[in-house]
């Protein structure tokens, strides 16, 4: 394990370092990971951010991600960037399988592992981190390493700021979860001090839709919303026709959840999708509800109490019908 005197002596000088984050990465993990890429350029250290997929196109704005290597398409390039690293952080996510095949490249990488992250139970591969489940977003967890354990406040410029900001914004849902606390406000007011535009962000991550996003939106509402009042549970769920239909890419289904859980009655939505290889689920909850107890107990996955993932083998009816036969245990929690 390093401590922080050592992590400080290996950033002291210029390091071959990779950034990397889970799979199908967000507005937390596209920013987070940037974030800290423009913070260690200034350090004169030679830093690449690897994704283990592709990620959302509205999030392409994002200062430096020309400069980002996606897994899947830079196969022997990305391998060698991490054989070769002497430091790998590893943001927004706390397990291995989480960034696919890349997980076993870096498990065996000889580099030290920075874990910055704050999802539940983090697999020990590690050799330092930086973890706080309470916090809002792994950017949020960037700025503090930044600004109070490595004491480099005066680095974060406008580009760094402007990428943190994104992964606050879109982490906390618009500053709207329980766990956007006073102090993630003044850490924001910070990062607009530093140069992040706020309106601007928000126009460019929410007001950027294609027209047949905002018809696929349309359809789920119109045609595949199925609420449970017996619950206050709704469900939205999409086949791979759909998909096909209004051409969606990455990225466009992000937030179509919450359409279900804006509904006044309804404590726990579900968006289930028909993937090409495997059912998706994304839940979330109001209040105390454990969106991630059910993820973890029943969908190979997890996440945070009020939003939460997972995945399923089976048939997307048979995963409608396995999410709904469960709800009965959970009917004290829903009905409360």
């Amino acid at each position: 394990m390093l401590d922080l005197a050592s992590l400080t002596e290996l950033l002291d000088q210029p390091r071959k370092i990779v950034i990397t984050t889970h799979h199908k990465p967000d507005g937390d993990a596209m920013g987070s990971s940037l974030g800290l890429y423009h913070y260690l350029i200034q350090l004169g250290h030679h830093t690449k951010v690897i994704t283990p997929t592709d990620y959302p196109e509205f999030l392409s704005w994002l200062p430096g991600n020309e400069d980002v290597i996606i897994y899947t398409e830079a196969l022997q390039q990305s391998a060698k960037l991490i054989a070769e690293a002497d430091l790998i952080f590893c943001l927004d996510f706390n397990s291995l399988g989480r960034i696919n095949e890349m997980g076993e490249l870096v498990r065996e990488s000889s580099a030290y592992k920075v874990m910055i992250d704050h999802h539940l139970e983090p697999e020990d591969f590690d050799d330092y981190r930086h973890w706080n489940i309470n916090a809002c977003a792994a950017a949020q967890l960037v700025y503090d390493f930044i600004a109070n354990v490595l004491h480099k406040k005066e680095l974060i410029n406008k580009d760094v700021a402007t990428c943190l900001y994104t992964g606050i914004l879109t982490d906390s849902a618009s500053f709207r979860l329980p766990n956007t606390t006073s102090t993630v406000h003044r850490i924001v007011a910070e990062l607009i001090d530093a140069g992040a535009v706020n309106w601007r962000i928000h126009e460019l991550i929410y007001n950027s839709s294609s027209e047949n996003r905002l018809r696929f939106l349309g359809h789920c509402l119109a045609n595949r919303l199925e609420v449970l009042p017996e619950f206050n549970t709704a469900i939205i769920w999409v086949t791979k026709e759909d998909l096909a239909k209004y051409d969606i890419n990455t990225g466009d289904t992000e937030g179509i959840v919450n359409y279900a859980l804006s509904i006044a009655s309804v404590r726990l939505a579900a968006f289930i999708v028909d993937r090409k290889d495997r059912v998706k689920l994304s839940l979330r909850s109001k209040g105390e509800f454990p969106a991630n107890d059910i993820c973890k107990r029943y969908f190979e996955g997890g996440g945070h109490r009020n939003a939460a993932g997972g995945q399923s083998m089976d048939t997307l009816e048979g995963t409608i019908n396995k999410f709904k036969s469960i709800l009965p245990e959970y009917k004290k929690l829903l009905i409360q």
